[in-house]
């Protein structure tokens, strides 16, 4: 199956997104992403993407602070709005997806009612906004899973599937045998996995695939079981020290060279 190769536009060490965008489509890339957010950035990125043929496949909403989404008080607010304004730059701007976290960390909050109602209000900003809102896995299955239940017969409600997160976080668990069709974008990126007794470090180092430890043709064998037709995006950047030695042009020659690799399998 031909898929489209993308990156994410915020990969090369000291160039924004908007100025990345030329040598990104000299490398062979043919769709991105970004975690800008802010209006005027998102539309200066998607007149030049325009004027690339590239296309601005979604925004990463902001996601700092995201377990106050499941605590009381207001303290939410700030992740919640960051949120709202990624949805409406997508909307404005013509971008199909907005992907957001459910939480973060090991000991995040356990899923509640207060916070189930603060998704509730997103996932219908999202339809009036004509937004695709799709939840991200990261540690905890259960609060991913228990989201994507609650809407999974909303037809803008989808799943972004990690292939990195999958590997140090979830090892065990294959997420396109849980979520299957649901899929709607991909994070492609590497690590070493983590050892299955440590639940305090964090082993998600967004290495290069193939500079890590993970199947990629188990991956590709799932993605095509599941008739996945989007495209294989890479969720890597320069600012690993050893990735920041390369030239911007050498760094994704070489990221166009491993995501086509994957792709051929």
């Amino acid at each position: 199956m031909n898929r489209k190769l993308g990156i994410m536009a915020n990969c090369l060490r000291g160039i924004s997104a908007v100025d990345a965008l030329e040598k990104i489509k000299a490398a062979g890339f043919e769709t991105f992403f970004t975690g800008n957010y802010k209006d005027a950035d998102v539309a200066a990125i998607k007149k030049r993407a325009d004027e690339l043929g590239l296309e601005y496949e979604f925004i990463h909403a902001p996601f700092r602070n995201i377990n106050q989404m499941w605590m009381p008080g207001m303290g939410y607010l700030e992740v919640f709005d960051y949120m709202k304004e990624s949805i409406d730059a997508a909307a404005k701007h013509g971008i199909k997806y907005v992907i957001t976290h459910v939480s973060s960390g090991w000991n995040a909050p356990q899923v509640n009612d207060l916070g189930l109602s603060r998704y509730d209000e997103l996932v219908i900003y999202a339809r009036e906004k004509g937004v695709i809102l799709a939840f991200e896995n990261l540690r905890l299955l259960g609060n991913l899973a228990c989201l994507v239940d609650r809407y999974e017969k909303m037809d803008h409600v989808k799943y972004c599937f990690d292939c990195g997160h999958e590997h140090c976080y979830t090892k065990t668990v294959s997420m396109m045998d849980v979520f299957t069709t649901n899929v709607c974008c991909t994070h492609i990126h590497d690590n070493m996995g983590r050892p299955m007794e440590d639940k305090v470090n964090d082993f998600d180092a967004h290495l290069l695939p193939f500079d890590g430890t993970y199947n990629y043709e188990k991956m590709m064998r799932k993605l095509d079981e599941y008739g996945y037709a989007g495209s294989l995006m890479l969720e890597v950047s320069q600012n690993r020290e050893d990735y920041a030695k390369m030239s911007p042009e050498a760094f994704l020659a070489t990221c166009y060279e491993r995501i086509k690799k994957i792709s051929e399998m």
